[in-house]
């Protein structure tokens, strides 16, 4: 019987908490502990929300810039490119320029010719350094010129992908040369650090400054009529049996660039 009332006393119990919580609950009273709980949490929510939405923030911004320095990076790339066909354009148009030039004093009548470019330059050794070899068809002694049919000197060493000239005014120089006009001959000799002079000149002969020196026919060095120089100066004499000439050379190391190696002539 005890036992019997006590299931009854929980039951009791059961039943009126169910009561309670439906009187509660129409009544609003658990919103207002809702509303209780949200109020106290609410500055720590607030908090995890903003610290969560920086994160996000961070995190966003980080593939942001990830991505921005991926376009950046591919923007150098794409600049590169166009840098390199813009050299080779302006590269391919200087040398287009060079043919113009020479096929207007009528170059390719007269020599079979490989356009080449200057890479570098020795001027204590009066040497340069042109982009062409071996692969070319290039060979030692072929002599080269500028578009303007000016002598720079002679193939000197080839490799397979270069080649060194020595030019003119270089000390080993030596070829026959003569003045324009004049038929008066000599011979043209380097003297180092881009002095030429023309030696063994006729003492009878009137030589006068801003003559004009082209090579000539003579030791098949050179083919004839390329330009060499001009007389700057004239040395005579009563010693000597010859008179000589200080010579200007034609070309300027400052300006080359687009260069002919003359393959045969």
């Amino acid at each position: 019987m005890l036992k019997f009332s006590s299931k009854l006393k929980v039951g009791i119990i059961i039943i009126f908490l169910i009561v309670l919580l439906l009187v509660l609950n129409l009544t609003n009273f658990f919103k207002e502990i809702k509303n209780f709980f949200y109020l106290i949490s609410s500055p720590f929510q607030k908090t995890l929300l903003t610290v969560g939405e920086s994160t996000s923030d961070f995190l966003s911004g980080i593939l942001e810039i990830s991505t921005f320095k991926q376009q950046i990076n591919n923007l150098y790339l794409k600049n590169q490119e166009l840098t390199g066909e813009i050299v080779a354009l302006k590269e391919l148009k200087k040398e287009n320029e060079a043919l113009r030039e020479a096929l207007k004093i009528g170059l390719e009548k007269d020599f079979q010719l490989e356009a080449v470019n200057l890479v570098s330059k020795d001027i204590s050794q009066d040497v340069i350094l042109i982009d062409k070899g071996e692969n070319d068809g290039i060979s030692k002694g072929m002599p080269v010129i500028t578009p303007q049919k000016v002598l720079l000197g002679t193939i000197s060493e080839v490799y397979k992908n270069f080649s060194n000239v020595t030019l003119i005014t270089n000390e080993k120089s030596s070829f026959d040369a003569k003045i324009v006009d004049k038929e008066i001959y000599g011979v043209a000799k380097g003297k180092g650090d881009l002095k030429l002079s023309l030696e063994f000149l006729p003492k009878d002969k009137t030589i006068s400054s801003g003559d004009l020196i082209e090579t000539s026919a003579l030791g098949g060095v050179y083919p004839k009529g390329l330009l060499v120089g001009e007389i700057k100066e004239v040395k005579k004499s009563d010693v000597e049996p010859f008179q000589t000439a200080e010579i200007s050379s034609a070309f300027s190391l400052k300006k080359l660039d687009i260069l002919f190696v003359i393959k045969s002539f």
